[in-house]
């Protein structure tokens, strides 16, 4: 199939991307978000930072010397990366054409990188993904497209009171939730309940474009959602699993996803989807195309679904969405941002693939972050790989793999590792990655006993001084 042929149809697309001869290169400091991807497209490749497979991973790339200054960032991490003369000769005697990179994160920095080394990127531009990125901007796109935010006003506050008076003024009650317009993983979203509350994270506020919106009794959750020039579609919808002390430091802060097919009713899932089609619709005309992850709030009073936020970006909905809707439908919805940045004009009927991902199975994912404030060098971490637990909670290392999907059954778990002996880690620093089949979270938000026991247990294999 010639590059500029016309691609017609489902079977068409996977052909095109099991012949693709387009070097395509995901930049990241692991191959966490994108994992799985290289076994349907020909000629991508992983190029990481942190070696999680020993080298043994045929499609990852790590350069084999590293130094460096402390990285802030992972927009650090990738244009180090881009600039190291192993991963400069890489992409370089990649060949046919000019090379397509992917990112979670990148800046003006890298984009001027990517120029000066001739390579594209596969991505909206760094100036419209940072404008999407605010959660004020947000609220302001949405709301013009139709879709409801939990009860919320817009403003500054430099005091409590001042906070309370435009609390009051739109009804929202003594119980807030206060973001700023850019944030990690609940970093930038506080709680507040008293003027102490105010007190603890002022500096954080103070200045800031605030959203303050009612606190509602609600489950969170996400769905990565794929703006094309034929309609969006979207992921399975996922619940967010966030907040435990046992697995991340931050209050309110992301740490897993649970996904199953009858995850809400009926009713429910088709409103989530129509929002997540009008957000789609309505991004596309501020010209973003491709993924992006759409948080949602669930009230759980009285079953109304708001939106929460966008993450433009590949994102940690990305994982658990590629391996269902490959693993069950046959193709990774990540394809399909794909065809948006290639050479390829394609025709597709949307509705057909959407119903492919309907069936599949419960699977889960728990991202360990180090909760200790403390910084240590270890001297011994867990291997990547299928670890099985037995029925006293201890754990053993079965054997090692390269796929996740390849986890049988629910005493298994698929263990991805970011850190290694000899690392140093910190308060926060992402540790690994745990997946698995079956939930890890109950109705009620409560973090179910075998969640507990796989973080303690890998938790336990990590040793540093």
């Amino acid at each position: 199939m010639g590059r500029n042929a016309k691609v017609r149809g489902l079977s068409d697309i996977l052909t095109y991307f099991r012949r693709n001869e387009r070097p395509i290169f995901f930049v990241s400091p692991t191959a966490f978000n994108l994992l799985g991807l290289e076994k349907f497209v020909n000629r991508f490749f992983h190029i990481n930072y942190f070696d999680s497979f020993d080298g043994a991973h045929p499609r990852v790339f790590v350069p084999s010397e590293k130094s460096h200054a402390e990285f802030e960032s992972m927009e650090d991490v990738c244009n180090y990366m881009l600039m190291h003369k192993e991963v400069i000769d890489k992409i370089r005697k990649a060949g046919n054409g000019p090379a397509k990179l992917l990112f979670v994160m990148l800046d003006e920095k890298t984009e001027e990188i990517c120029r000066d080394l001739g390579v594209d990127i596969a991505l909206p531009p760094v100036e419209l993904r940072k404008r999407l990125d605010s959660k004020i901007e947000l609220t302001r796109l949405a709301s013009e497209a139709g879709i409801d935010s939990a009860p919320n006003v817009l403003g500054e506050a430099d005091s409590y009171d001042e906070l309370m008076k435009a609390a009051t003024d739109a009804k929202l009650g003594n119980d807030l939730v206060v973001q700023t317009p850019y944030g990690d993983s609940g970093r930038t979203t506080f709680f507040i309940k008293s003027e102490a509350d105010w007190n603890k994270n002022a500096k954080d506020m103070k200045g800031e474009q605030l959203k303050i919106m009612k606190r509602i009794d609600h489950m969170p959750g996400t769905l990565e959602v794929c703006v094309t020039r034929h309609g969006t579609l979207s992921g399975p919808i996922q619940t967010d699993i966030t907040g435990f002390e046992e697995i991340t430091p931050y209050k309110g802060g992301w740490c897993g996803n649970d996904v199953w097919p009858k995850i809400f009713n009926a009713k429910i899932r088709r409103e989530l989807r129509n929002m997540a089609s009008a957000l789609g619709d309505k991004l596309y005309q501020q010209g973003y195309k491709g993924v992006f992850c759409m948080d949602f709030l669930l009230d759980t009073n009285d079953g109304t679904p708001y939106l929460g936020e966008v993450n433009p970006r590949i994102s940690g909905a990305s994982p658990l969405t590629n391996l269902i809707t490959a693993h069950y439908g046959g193709v990774p919805l990540f394809l399909f941002h794909l065809l948006e940045y290639l050479d390829v004009d394609y025709e597709i009927n949307l509705r057909k693939v959407q119903n492919r991902w309907n069936e599949y199975d419960f699977w889960s994912q728990l991202v360990l972050k180090q909760t200790e404030d403390k910084v240590k060098q270890l001297t011994h971490a867990p291997k990547s790989g299928v670890w099985t637990m037995d029925h006293h909670g201890s754990i053993t290392y079965d054997r090692p793999d390269l796929d996740w999907t390849n986890v049988i059954d629910n005493d298994e778990a698929y263990y991805l590792r970011v850190y290694r002996e000899g690392d140093y880690v910190y308060k926060g620093a992402d540790l690994g990655i745990i997946v698995s089949r079956g939930r890890m979270q109950t109705e009620q938000r409560e973090l179910r006993e075998r969640a507990k026991l796989w973080t303690a247990a890998i938790n336990a294999e990590f040793h540093g001084v």
